[in-house]
């Protein structure tokens, strides 16, 4: 069991006793209920079940049984008296006070966390210690040499990295939060839609593929207008896969129709099924993929598969570049400073592999969008 794990199970601490709570708040069947009290590990295993959104799921993340799992979440419910949960049959679903409960369990667990790794570096028996958000989707241009640089960043200045792999909006919530210390996402707007608390350099533009049907005007030719496109069924999504994007894309869809909708596809996790379902669909689809190559000024050369490798889809070039966003890499301000110059060396070299010799962390307020 790695140390993460060991941390995530080995907090039994008590904050909060029952016969502190208002008994009209929490109602009877809190108050006559077996536990006690609620738990640091109560919190742990709620977050994990809210950010896996399965029972089996969670309970493989964090090492325990499916059965413990559920008995504890029931006895956190007992405790507060309320739902928290509202299992469908789509899925898990968070109730209103659920909600309140998640927020604000990332951020006593955040807490507990950060002073535990400082107590440990204080007292000499631990390195410091770097959370970084990798989103699932990021294209491998990026992702690739964004995970070996801090590697080898981190080895260099003698720091651990722990690898989160979950969405990141446009605000970069999990890192304003404190669940996470950095992060490489999206940057679909201004530098006044991040948080005063980060730090952020972008590292480059990506836009998506888009695929259409050979035999639509734009598949023949090679690139499609934003309102051929938005005239086709466009298979994008889900949002909770890439939040940022999504919504900043089907903005600028909809200022060409205000009724576009994008529908979501069934397999996302594969390109070739996706577009198989789209050229057997009833009516004419484009598929279009998260940020996946890097924006041009200049159309790229697109090479032509087989159309039967393809299911009678081909990629084409949408003009004008009109859904682009910048790759960012986020980081808390209130960081220590050498670990914030590992991540401003790092997004430099980035933005330019050749750079060899690390800048001053005092010209961040000209490179990025410091506030």
């Amino acid at each position: 069991m790695s140390t993460n794990a060991q941390l995530t199970l080995a907090m039994p601490d008590r904050l909060v006793q029952s016969a502190d709570l208002n008994q009209a708040q929490v109602g009877p069947a809190a108050v006559a209920g077996t536990p006690q009290g609620l738990e640091l590990r109560h919190l742990r295993y709620f977050v994990a079940l809210a950010d896996a959104g399965s029972f089996t799921r969670a309970a493989e993340k964090i090492f325990i049984a499916q059965p413990t799992l559920s008995q504890q979440i029931r006895r956190l419910e007992e405790i507060l008296g309320t739902p928290l949960l509202q299992r469908r049959h789509e899925g898990l679903r968070l109730t209103p006070a659920g909600h309140v409960l998640l927020d604000g369990s990332r951020n006593v667990l955040a807490l507990v966390d950060q002073a535990v790794s400082r107590t440990r570096q204080a007292a000499g028996v631990g390195r410091p210690r770097l959370r970084v958000v990798m989103p699932p989707g990021l294209p491998e241009s990026l992702a690739v040499p964004a995970t070996a640089g801090l590697q080898e960043a981190a080895t260099a200045a003698d720091v651990d990295l722990a690898w989160l792999e979950t969405a990141l909006d446009a605000e970069f919530s999990p890192i304003s939060t404190r669940r996470a210390d950095a992060g490489l996402g999206w940057l679909t707007a201004g530098p006044e839609t991040v948080p005063a608390a980060l730090e952020v350099m972008t590292v480059g533009k990506f836009e998506p593929e888009v695929w259409v049907p050979f035999s639509h005007p734009a598949g023949r030719r090679g690139t499609i207008s934003l309102e051929e496109l938005a005239a086709l069924q466009v298979i994008h999504g889900p949002r909770r896969a890439q939040p940022g994007t999504y919504d900043a894309w089907l903005t600028a869809m909809r200022g060409v129709d205000p009724r576009f909708e994008f529908t979501d596809p069934p397999f996302r996790h594969s390109l070739a099924m996706t577009l198989a379902l789209a050229a057997a669909g009833n009516r004419p689809a484009a598929v279009l993929t998260g940020p996946a190559i890097a924006a041009r000024t200049q159309a790229p050369t697109i090479r032509r598969s087989r159309l039967a490798d393809t299911y009678g889809m081909v990629r084409v070039v949408l003009q004008h570049h009109p859904l682009t966003a910048s790759a960012a890499l986020a980081w808390s301000s209130d960081l220590p400073r050498p670990l914030q110059q590992m991540l401003f060396d790092t997004a430099e070299r980035l933005t330019d592999p050749t750079h060899s010799q690390p800048a001053s962390l005092t010209s961040l307020t000209t490179v990025g969008y410091a506030s």
